[in-house]
């Protein structure tokens, strides 16, 4: 059998290797490839004309950080074999494999309950049965169900590798440079003790910094007004083409954006091998984009209006809240927009939406990211850290936003 050892130039971190066949197998299935057609930040393009790259990017990064994690804890005596080192690059390797185009759209409009985190999961076994049963370590490490819990925290917890390489990453391709983290080093810090992950107290300023620029990356890129604006527009869009074409009328898309958007697709119609899981599989952002540009010359009003507005960066108008909108205030909306674009209430309500932006730095409720002691005693970095106060830490910012269609 010929060596598929591969060599991957990260613009991130450098030449990365891919260690062995299975890895490369998995990396070359369809599911896997399909997240070279999704980008890693959605809408923010039209913030951060950079932020371009792909979920394929991040999900190599991820890889290849797990990999530099498990080489620093054998480091530190901790066992971890060659078939776990494999089975966890391969589950953080998928463990964004279920996102939808566009990040979240979908899970708000065409999917019904329905989450990235479900797909991702049957996505995972589809492929281990097309690899004849090879992930079965590597699905058991991302449910947690694996005996050493740890491997699961540097999949997902408040200080994984996941957000390690998104930080870096998306600081990277947006310019945003507050929002780079010393990864080498927090990785190089990293322990474990009593079957979790701890950080040697020497990382404790990379930890302070790491939930600094996860704080900052969060409200100037992943909740920034204008991205969130756009991707209400964009769920708008897709709402009213949703409905048209439920009520009978033909729109332009895709077969697989066909699918989902002429019948209720709902979570009892997914498994690993079922049609929803493929034609999902065959979503992408390409598209979406296609049939908004296509719905500009449809004859729906609504849905040209919102679609031309959208291709032309015409986007939602955002505005700060300091309470909720009243009955009155939406009821006061939707008049103003049917009458500016001639159309009846009902369909004004695809003009605006209200909308909550949340972020939380740190939870108490998760798994917390513990600092270890020359003396052998862990601390919380809440209670550990000089700077940070489990009130900073723990508090949820949020900021309730009314997006409007521009009528200027």
């Amino acid at each position: 059998m010929p060596n598929k050892r591969k060599i991957i130039n990260d613009p991130v971190f450098g030449f990365l290797s891919i260690p062995n066949e299975l890895i490369y197998d998995v990396l070359q299935h369809p599911y896997v490839q399909r997240l070279n057609r999704i980008r890693q930040l959605g809408l923010s393009y039209l913030v951060y004309p950079g932020a371009m790259h792909s979920r394929f990017g991040h999900s190599i990064g991820a890889m290849h950080l797990m990999r530099e994690a498990i080489l620093s804890l054998r480091l530190k005596g901790v066992e971890i074999t060659e078939d776990e080192e494999t089975s966890a690059m391969i589950a953080i390797l998928l463990h964004d494999i279920g996102h939808g185009p566009f990040s979240h759209v979908l899970e708000h409009t065409i999917v019904d309950g329905v989450t990235h985190e479900d797909i991702s999961l049957l996505m995972m076994e589809r492929i281990n049965m097309d690899l004849n049963g090879q992930l079965d370590m590597a699905i058991s490490i991302f449910k947690n169900e694996y005996p050493k819990h740890f491997l699961h925290q540097l999949i997902s917890s408040q200080l994984d590798v996941d957000r390690m390489d998104y930080l870096c990453r998306d600081s990277f391709f947006t310019g945003v440079q507050e929002g780079r983290v010393a990864s080498e080093r927090l990785l190089k810090m990293l322990d474990v003790r009593d079957d979790k992950l701890v950080v040697q107290v020497k990382g404790i300023y990379s930890v302070e910094k790491f939930l600094v620029a996860r704080r900052l990356m969060y409200w100037q890129v992943y909740l920034h007004k204008t991205s969130v604006a756009a991707e209400q527009h964009l769920i708008k869009i897709l709402c009213r083409a949703k409905e048209l074409a439920r009520s009978g009328k033909d729109l332009f898309c895709s077969p697989a954006l066909r699918y989902f958007l002429y019948q209720p697709v709902t979570f009892d119609m997914f498994s690993p091998t079922s049609e929803a899981l493929e034609q999902y599989a065959l979503l992408d952002d390409n598209d979406v984009l296609s049939a908004i540009k296509s719905w500009i010359a449809g004859p729906d009003k609504v849905l040209s209006l919102l679609s031309r507005s959208f291709i032309n960066r015409q986007l939602f108008r955002g505005q700060l809240l300091e309470a909720p909108l009243t009955e009155a205030q939406k009821n006061e909306l939707n008049r103003q927009y049917a009458e500016a674009l001639s159309i009846d209430e009902k369909e004004a309500e695809y003009c605006w939406s209200e909308h909550v932006s949340t972020s939380n730095t740190y939870s108490e409720k998760a798994d917390s990211i513990d600092i270890l002691y020359s003396d052998g005693t862990v601390r919380d970095i809440a209670s550990a850290s000089e700077i940070l106060d489990l009130a900073a830490l723990t508090r949820k910012p949020i900021k309730r936003y009314l997006f409007k269609y521009r009528l200027d």
